[in-house]
């Protein structure tokens, strides 16, 4: 699948990196027509062209050799024979020619281009470019930046340029369809993005709270005119860290999803679960994808649980305390060094390191809402095409549960199920205990017990 003036770019550009390699070979060999420079091989005119592919490259205004660089990583994907020349062998030696890089791999017939294949092409006979080539692999140019070229990674000892050049897939079904594609929440992407159709209003925080959740939303406004042109960049680190604790369902992700929402950043919520590997390194691995990403992006990362990885250390009495230890304390620095908003929720506070949460700008207490703020969250959750029998009295409902927000949008769902069942949107006081007992039923309480 693929839109046609994609697929028509595309082919443009396979057809000039086709162009450059047969040049650069011959160059290089001093076969006929070797006089001739790849660099004055003129690559296709994009500025007119309005497909996903050219309209990237234009705005990350692409110098020739990140462009060739991207060419060459989208060859085994969509012109694989253009790469079958490098399959030359050595007649001296009788293989293939080192220089030329690449790998190749049981699954796949092709030739599959490294970082040297790349440099080969850049620099096989102009050596003094072979800096330019390696700039497009620093982690601050634009295709590493927006991780389109995924180089591969390599074992100690072996050549750096040895690894795959790697094509983010993400990347290329934009390029071909015009069709962004959803971070998938996998191992080597351990997060994913959270949304929520809720406002400011929607949410009951204790005045307190919501004083300090303003002062986060208020940095994210004017926090880089107080680092740069209030020069407090001198005197204190990027970023704003912040600890939310309190019982389930109190407004913790809600109010993170909030923030992202007001300042217009996307907010993605980490699953702890697929991060911690019992590999060494495949942690720190798994989550420098998302630090990488997330700081040029300017994500908000939320990571939920937090104390599942970020509790009290351990003793360092076996080897595997120790790994643990290593893997929080690289974490704990890529949080410092993060220059946007991290948010780590936790059940209890307790249970985090004291020693970390020190480092946070505001730890954050999301207790279960008193008798007035339940009263406004049982109004706002029946607010809308699901409303409640006129004979309940929610302020007696509100004083004598002690119910979190997200245990009565839990009811309002039961009784919206048990309502449109009748064909009605009313629900009966019956019903509303009947969820009521339900929700209470999750936390080992029941009706006329609690105090």
């Amino acid at each position: 699948m693929g839109t046609a003036a994609g697929i028509a770019t595309l082919q443009n550009e396979m057809t000039w990196l086709e162009t450059i390699i047969g040049q650069v070979i011959t160059s290089y060999f001093l076969q006929e027509g070797h006089e001739r420079d790849w660099l004055d091989i003129e690559a296709p005119d994009l500025s007119a062209s309005v497909d996903a592919y050219a309209v990237m490259a234009n705005k990350w205004e692409l110098d020739v050799f990140a462009r060739l660089a991207l060419a060459l990583s989208i060859a085994p994907h969509f012109r694989p024979e253009i790469l079958d020349i490098f399959f030359g062998k050595n007649q001296v030696y009788d293989r293939g020619f080192s220089e030329f890089g690449g790998v190749v791999d049981k699954n796949h017939s092709g030739f599959l281009p490294t970082g040297q294949t790349f440099c080969f092409l850049v620099s096989a006979v102009h050596p003094e470019l072979r800096m330019n080539a390696m700039g497009v692999f620093d982690n601050n140019s634009i295709l590493m930046k927006e991780q389109v070229l995924l180089p591969g990674e390599t074992e100690p000892g072996m050549p750096s340029l040895s690894g795959l050049l790697g094509l983010n897939k993400k990347w290329f079904h934009y390029f071909l369809t015009g069709i962004e594609m959803q971070e998938e929440n996998t191992a080597s992407f351990p997060a994913q993005k959270i949304t929520t159709n809720m406002d400011w209003e929607d949410v009951v925080l204790d005045s307190n709270v919501y004083e300090q959740v303003m002062e986060i939303k208020t940095w994210m406004q004017y926090g880089e005119t107080l680092m740069n042109e209030w020069q407090l960049n001198k005197k204190i680190k990027p970023g704003y860290r912040a600890l939310f604790y309190g019982p389930p369902g109190t407004g913790k992700t809600l109010t993170a999803t909030l923030l992202g929402k007001a300042a217009g950043c996307d907010v993605y919520k980490i699953d702890l679960s697929l991060i911690v590997s019992k590999y060494i390194g495949e942690t720190e691995k798994n989550l420098s994808g998302i630090f990488d990403i997330a700081r040029y992006k300017n994500w908000i990362l939320f990571f939920d649980e937090a104390d599942a990885l970020f509790g009290k250390r351990t003793a360092t009495s076996s080897s595997n305390d120790r790994f643990a230890n290593q893997q929080t304390a690289y974490l704990l620095q890529r949080i410092e060094d993060f220059p946007g908003v991290v948010i780590l929720a936790s059940n209890l506070k307790a249970n985090m390191d004291d020693a970390f949460s020190r480092r946070f700008q505001s730890v954050i207490h999301f207790d279960i809402p008193g008798t007035e703020e339940r009263y406004l969250l049982w109004k706002n959750a029946f607010s809308g095409t699901c409303t409640l029998h006129p004979e309940i009295d929610l302020h007696k409902i509100a004083e004598e549960y002690e119910l979190a927000g997200g245990a009565i949008i839990n009811i309002l769902r039961n009784c919206a199920l048990a309502a449109v069942r009748r064909s009605d949107t009313v629900a009966s006081k019956q019903e509303l205990m009947q969820a009521l007992r339900r929700e209470l039923k999750k936390e080992n309480r029941m009706i006329g017990t609690m105090n």
